[in-house]
């Protein structure tokens, strides 16, 4: 192999160096001081690069999320009515962490940066947003036809990301040094005990156990499921359903 091939083959691809380059600078100068000129000219490309790639100054800092977003949406297109619902939107959140877990050192001084700049702590926002439609847009697809699924769904896909943010944003102030997944798996655990159907209904199949979209305490129609040892006495069991009503 040449020395210009191999030179070649070792410089990185031209979106990585730009926002390598991007970061460098925002590091030295600040994010606000540093403009698009000064990034291409440290990466040593032209103008029309930077914007074949990315369309404005705060896409070099989120340089991943297009492609999350749009993995995401492709897994949320499964459709298959045996993916319980929540559990799937779940797993979509998960997607978002692993991908911040794939460079914890980037990610880390990502979070930084945006802490420290107001117009960043925006654009994060709105990313946050397409990530939380896209959840409740899968939601409502299979919750069509039910009393309040529009309602359902908007309120499951907003504690997903709720959720997941705040284990995220956990991991990030350890500086990435704890366990991402473990983090999201624990909070995302809440989501589902709180939301998760024991089936997974197909759209326009109504909830077991649900009026309205949601299960309210009281109801004639609430069902009581209690799991007990075969071998457990009898006053145990009582104990058990009695204090699950809610009786003294």
């Amino acid at each position: 192999m040449s020395t210009s091939s191999t030179a070649s083959a070792a410089k990185p691809p031209m979106r990585d160096a730009l926002v390598a380059a991007a970061f460098q600078l925002f590091l030295e100068r600040g994010y606000e001081r540093t403009t698009v000129d000064d990034i291409v000219t440290l990466a040593g490309v032209g103008r029309r690069s930077f914007f074949r790639y990315f369309p404005s100054k705060e896409d070099v800092v989120f340089p991943d999320h297009e492609r999350c977003l749009a993995e995401m949406t492709a897994f949320l297109a499964e459709r298959g009515t045996e993916h319980e619902p929540v559990r799937r939107v779940c797993d979509a959140a998960r997607l978002v962490v692993r991908m911040y877990a794939e460079n914890p050192p980037f990610s880390v001084q990502r979070y930084r940066l945006t802490k420290q700049v107001p117009g960043l702590r925006a654009y994060e926002l709105s990313v946050v947003w397409r990530y939380e439609r896209a959840l409740a847009e899968y939601l409502r697809g299979r919750f069509a036809g039910q009393s309040d699924g529009t309602l359902r769904a908007d309120v499951i896909a907003a504690a997903v990301v709720a959720a997941h943010n705040n284990a995220l944003r956990s991991w990030l102030r350890s500086g990435g040094r704890t366990d991402a997944d473990a983090a999201v798996d624990h909070a995302l655990g809440h989501v589902q005990s709180a939301f998760a159907c024991p089936a997974a209904p197909g759209a326009g199949q109504e909830l077991p156990g649900a009026q309205g979209g949601f299960p309210r305490a009281g109801h004639p129609e609430d069902v009581i499921v209690l799991v007990s040892r075969r071998d457990a006495p009898l006053w145990r069991v009582v104990q058990q359903l009695e204090s699950a009503r809610g009786r003294d």
